[in-house]
């Protein structure tokens, strides 16, 4: 799994739990509100996601990790040597 996968997972279960922690303090047992709190929590990642510009998740992202990868296959290759 990717580094960009690993982290857009942990945002959105990030965003998950923020939305369904005032719901769980306060005892509420309504199914139906742990639902729309979970896809209140999705939603914001989800946003970041579809955004082409974010350096996070988007195309910047890509550019940065196929350049760390880069970097780090060249350094173990001197390393080697």
């Amino acid at each position: 799994m990717s580094y960009k996968m690993k982290s857009m997972l942990k945002s959105y279960a990030r965003g998950v739990l923020v939305a369904i922690t005032p719901l769980l303090v306060i005892q509420i047992t309504d199914l139906w509100a742990y639902a729309i709190a979970v896809v209140s929590g999705v939603i914001a990642p989800a946003l970041r996601a579809i955004d082409k510009n974010d350096p996070t998740f988007g195309l910047v992202a890509d550019t940065v990790e196929n350049a760390i990868i880069t970097a780090a296959s060249k350094q173990s290759k001197k390393k080697t040597k």
